[in-house]
């Protein structure tokens, strides 16, 4: 065989083989329903010390926030124009969190049975509903427009007629403007739609307004997929197009689904607002909201959101059953071209290591404010969940813990 050749083939195969030994195998353990099998990080090949170094840090590190939980959302959003709570707030736990290697828990602290609003991590369990619905074909393409699936929506408001015939402020038309009905549910899933209007008495422009505030209102509107803005309004306009495309209440699909399926507690609540309720088929039901900006939300335990992170970790797979399409996974990890370290929501992405420098470039993190995070590392295998931590203490801790790992 030619020298040069045979040369080339060894490069070739020793490159192949180094990339092999850098993708790790997931392990196969996935925690039974009840109980989640632990491991000291000595029997997991972990460094005791690194390890004890890093729950510290989480835990000195607490956020600064009030434990009281209506407090807590006027010092995040007090400053934005009708900024009051419409749906539940509770006190929350002091930081707490679990740190998952190859699926078994290796440490946790603080409370982790806690049930603890999740703020936007809540989102990434909604665009997860939606996920499944697409995969069910209830949805046929992300590319489709949201308003080809949901002409209006009846309000439900019992005794509170208008007084006309026609009762037509109990019909709302959440995507038939001009600049909404072009809105598809890609463009809602990355938050690039720039949705028009007022939901649940909420404005669009209320949430996180830029600059002067009556230009802000009367701006025009961004063509959709250009530009990237964080807004829960548009979320809740989301979460209420899915509640129309299951017919049921998303909390129920969300059970059935997914966390049932994964071996979720009991414990777990699913919120939208006092005035988010809808009629459907002849029922009354919660159109849910999407985060805690307002009060509800998903309500939920630590150990439950690891369990979401492992799920998502081994591509929506869970003991060999495929809950979310792999497909749909790809899709939530992608990056939006108008902010290329967000996926879809709430799924951001360490692109360019932007996010958590100490971590790798494929890993990512299910976000929501406090700061709650379930931090997801196919790489290293690793599961890490914190709760009330400061947002600038997150790269910390992941740098921290994957110090333990040996290289």
């Amino acid at each position: 065989m030619n020298k040069g050749l045979l040369f080339t083939i060894c490069i070739a195969f020793t490159s192949a083989a180094a990339f092999a030994q850098k993708v790790q195998k997931l392990s196969d353990y996935f925690p039974a329903p009840n109980v989640w099998q632990q491991k000291t990080p000595s029997q997991s090949g972990l460094d005791d010390d690194a390890i004890r170094k890093a729950v510290a840090f989480a835990i000195a590190n607490e956020a600064k926030s009030s434990h009281d939980g209506v407090i807590s959302q006027y010092q995040s959003f007090g400053k934005e124009p009708m900024s009051e709570a419409v749906g539940p707030l509770t006190e929350r736990a002091a930081a707490t969190g679990l740190i998952i290697y190859k699926g078994y828990v290796v440490a946790q602290w603080g409370d982790p049975n806690k049930v603890d609003i999740v703020n936007s991590v809540t989102k990434s369990l909604l665009s997860t509903v939606i996920g499944v619905a697409v995969d069910r074909g209830l949805i046929r393409s992300t590319n489709d427009t949201v308003a080809s699936y949901v002409p209006f929506v009846e309000l439900y408001n019992p005794g509170g007629s208008n007084g006309s015939e026609s009762n037509q402020n109990d019909i709302i038309y959440p995507f038939a403007s001009a600049h909404n009905r072009k809105l598809t549910w890609e463009v809602m899933l990355r938050q690039t739609s720039d949705w028009e209007g007022t939901l649940w008495g909420k404005p669009d422009w209320a949430d996180r307004p830029q600059g002067e505030l009556e230009e802000y209102k009367n701006r025009k509107r961004n063509e959709p997929g250009t530009v990237w803005k964080y807004n829960d309004v548009r979320v809740n306009a989301l979460a209420l197009a899915a509640t129309n495309v299951w017919r049921r209440p998303l909390p129920e699909v969300l059970k059935e689904t997914i966390m049932d399926p994964i071996g979720a507690s009991t414990t777990w609540r699913w919120y939208g607002y006092r005035n988010s309720w809808i009629v459907l088929d002849g029922h009354p039901v919660q159109s849910v909201s999407g985060g805690g900006h307002w009060g509800g939300g998903m309500f939920m335990n630590a150990y439950d959101m690891a369990r979401f992170g492992l799920l998502t970790l081994h591509a929506g797979n869970w003991r060999g059953k495929q809950l979310i399409s792999k497909q749909w996974v790809d899709q939530a990890l992608t990056p939006t071209t108008a902010n290329t370290g967000y996926g879809y929501m709430n799924w951001f992405l360490n692109t360019d290591k932007k996010l958590l420098p100490s971590a790798p470039e494929k890993a990512w993190v299910h976000i929501g404010n406090g700061t709650n995070m379930i931090y997801c590392d196919t790489e290293h295998d690793l599961i890490i969940v914190a709760r009330w931590i400061d947002n600038k203490a997150m790269d910390g801790l992941v740098g921290g813990v994957l110090k333990a790992i040996a290289p």
